[in-house]
């Protein structure tokens, strides 16, 4: 499989502080064409990437960060082989 780029899917932001709120869903992006650290358009399930964060570079397994393995994304944990 070619590189994949972990993508936060965020709720709204809470109790008026700016920026995107928590962390609802982690999924796996495939890479943009030519660049290893730039998410494509959609996630390997399907969902629109545009507004969704992207997460500091990674390597090895498991492929989302441990502190969010609690709402890594079904679809796409079966997509990277690890679901």
């Amino acid at each position: 499989m070619s590189e994949t780029v972990v993508v936060y899917e965020y709720g709204p932001p809470g109790h008026g502080e700016p920026g995107p709120g928590a962390v609802l869903r982690v999924h796996a992006a495939p890479a943009a064409p030519g660049q290893h650290a730039v998410r494509g358009p959609r996630t390997l399930c399907g969902r629109d990437t545009f507004a969704m964060g992207t997460a500091a570079g990674r390597t090895g397994a498991p492929w989302y960060p441990e502190e969010y393995a609690d709402r890594v994304c079904p679809a796409c944990a079966d997509a990277v082989g690890e679901g």
